[in-house]
């Protein structure tokens, strides 16, 4: 006969530790994780079109008009991050229509 587990038993009791180390493991790796190059993460043209939603096509044409800062190495398109959220904030605009008036 099969022995019944139950939430005491040693075999879920081990299986929560290890997970508990995994946890562990899993946060310091986030914590101590540096991006590279001179602390800069760079992203690829399909990187930078997920996150901002649009083509890359659309990228392209940012890239002719001079909208948005890039390196070309070969065939190969970059982003700093660190550009990408400058021409962002750059392009924001607020809200102007006021609310329940």
């Amino acid at each position: 006969m099969s022995e019944m587990i139950t939430k005491n038993h040693a075999l879920v009791a081990q299986f929560g530790d290890t997970l508990d180390r995994l946890l562990d493991g899993i946060e310091n790796l986030v914590a101590n994780s540096r991006p590279t190059l001179g602390g800069e993460r760079f992203l690829t043209d399909r990187e930078v079109s997920a996150r901002l939603k649009m083509s890359r096509r659309t990228l392209q044409d940012y890239r002719n008009n001079g909208m948005i800062a890039y390196y070309q190495l070969g065939g190969k398109i970059l982003y700093k991050e660190s550009d990408i959220e400058k021409m962002l904030a750059a392009n924001y605009r607020e809200a102007f229509r006021r609310v329940g008036t």
